[in-house]
């Protein structure tokens, strides 16, 4: 199913989103001062064009460790990257879920643009890896708090 959904989301407009986040990764990048988005533009950039299968986390919470992206000069990138780029990124995907969504069966695809909104706002300390990672690191972080509240 991951590869049915990833095809015909790829060829009824997640090709276009996805050439925008790359669109603005070749535009930081050219910039210079501009690489660490380009970066982050490109990795989500390749999961807007195949997105089932595969989820956003952050990577403070992969690799249990904060690394520069996901401390204070991540937070200001973010910031940085909102304003220039991230805000337009999300009104494509809202305007292409708003598109989706009004055909009943794109309702699917509708969701997943908008979860892409939600990642384009503030993509510096994301990572993208496959669901079956992310549910095994939630289920790993519910154990830890579960176990800190009982030590309570």
């Amino acid at each position: 199913m991951r590869l049915l959904g990833n095809i015909i989301w790829f060829l009824f407009g997640g090709i276009f989103m996805g050439l925008a986040w790359w669109f603005f990764g070749v535009i930081a990048l050219i910039s210079i001062i501009g690489i660490p988005w380009a970066k982050a533009c490109f990795v989500i950039g390749q999961f807007t064009f195949f997105p089932f299968g595969k989820e956003s986390i952050s990577r403070k919470a992969l690799h249990q460790k904060e690394d520069i992206g996901t401390g204070t000069l991540g937070l200001i990138g973010n910031i940085v990257w909102f304003i220039f780029a991230g805000f337009w990124l999300a009104i494509g995907h809202i305007m292409s879920a708003f598109a989706c969504a009004i055909t009943i069966i794109g309702i699917p695809f509708a969701i997943q643009h908008l979860k892409l909104a939600v990642i384009s706002l503030a993509p510096i300390g994301q990572t993208i890896v496959d669901k079956e990672v992310a549910a095994v690191l939630r289920k790993q972080a519910a154990e830890a708090y579960v176990s800190e509240v009982q030590n309570r």
